[in-house]
């Protein structure tokens, strides 16, 4: 009988190391799965990318140069990026594509931008994309909704209105199409029966397209009364200068008054 055990329990040595290993192969493709930080300076930021697990199959570079060009585009329209150490966080998702549920959130603790990105999402999507342009630019502008959604409008609409000029100003949308895109939906934002205003009407028409129009009007206003020489951008980098980015509350009025100061304009 000794033999016999001596056999079996050699087996279940060489069985125990074959799980071991095994267990060791796992926890070194665990961290594959992991997708390593990113830094990128950009505008006189540094900004840090972090992943939750999961893969992104155009790979770290593609991820990196798509959230590169939207800060550089950021940064050409307001003259520098907004804040100094934004954080992202990049959410890979299995079995989708595309780029989705991109939220941005300020205060104490800085920017932060929380995206998706689907697991199948190409190298052109990436490029293609408005999304995270369009969270940047929300960094560049102070909370003015205070303790309602009164004012969400406009800063929906702030950043609906201006992510398609910056990505054209960095020659990633041609300007025809950004205003045959504005002919297209901008009369989303038009009231209708029963509207309330931008203030009360809390529709995502009037919200994001709504709001888009007011920044497009005033935009208009601030060239005619500059004939030209200045625009919304100046107005915007005006409110930046003077403090007004997403880690800071105030108040619409004041928000106005520091872009007409930079403007010398009264758009009210």
């Amino acid at each position: 009988m000794q033999p016999c055990e001596r056999r079996c329990v050699g087996s279940k040595v060489k069985s125990l190391r074959l799980v071991a290993i095994s267990l060791l192969a796992v926890g070194e493709l665990a961290p594959a799965q992991q997708l390593e930080p990113i830094r990128i300076a950009v505008g006189g930021a540094s900004i840090e990318v972090n992943f939750t697990p999961g893969k992104v199959d155009a790979g770290r570079d593609a991820v990196r140069a798509w959230i590169a060009n939207a800060a550089n585009a950021v940064t050409a329209y307001f003259g520098r990026f907004p804040v100094e150490h934004p954080r992202v966080q990049v959410r890979p998702v299995e079995g989708r594509s595309g780029i989705f549920h991109g939220t941005t959130f300020g205060g104490t603790r800085g920017a932060f931008t929380r995206i998706s990105v689907g697991q199948a999402t190409t190298e052109q999507q990436l490029d293609e994309d408005w999304t995270m342009t369009h969270e940047f630019i929300h960094m560049a502008f102070p909370d003015v909704s205070g303790e309602s959604d009164d004012h969400h409008w406009m800063e929906e609409g702030m950043a609906t209105y201006i992510e398609p000029i910056v990505r054209a100003q960095i020659g990633h949308m041609s300007a025809e199409r950004v205003w045959g895109d504005f002919v297209r939906d901008l009369p989303q934002g038009l009231p209708e029966a029963g509207d309330q205003g931008l203030d009360r009407t809390h529709t995502w028409g009037r919200t994001y397209w709504g709001g888009a129009l007011f920044w497009l009007l005033a935009d208009v206003r601030i060239r005619e009364a500059t004939h030209n020489r200045k625009g919304l951008e100046d107005a915007m980098r005006g409110i930046l200068e003077a403090g007004g980015n997403i880690t800071q509350d105030w108040s619409v009025q004041r928000v106005i008054e520091a872009g007409d100061r930079a403007t010398g304009t009264d758009t009210r």
